[in-house]
């Protein structure tokens, strides 16, 4: 499900290695428009549109990519279902997770 085809060339910040939890992983396998939502969540991550956030959290991810050293976190939304992306504050790693996961 996620390859390099699935990561845009000019990302906004470091992603480090991309992970799902298990929950996600297998609601992937088993849900084409989940697994399409969950690539364009990511795709959004990475190109710093942050979803369903409040402003005051859209101006600490955009602090956390200007200063590079702090946790981006996104939220997105669609009819039935939330996610999270969670990219490290060292940038080893993007996660994505139900909420309930976290």
């Amino acid at each position: 499900m996620l390859d390099d085809k699935n990561i845009p060339e000019n990302t906004k910040f470091d992603h480090g290695r991309i992970v799902m939890t298990r929950k996600i992983n297998n609601k992937v396998a088993d849900d084409e428009e989940f697994a399409k939502f969950v690539i364009n969540s990511l795709k959004r991550h990475l190109k710093g549109d942050w979803g369903d956030l409040p402003k005051e959290d859209e101006k600490e991810n955009d602090l956390a990519v200007k200063e590079g050293n702090l946790r981006i976190f996104s939220a997105y939304e669609n009819e039935n279902n939330k996610i999270w992306i969670i990219t490290e504050a060292d940038r080893s790693a993007t996660t994505i997770l139900f909420p309930e996961e976290y």
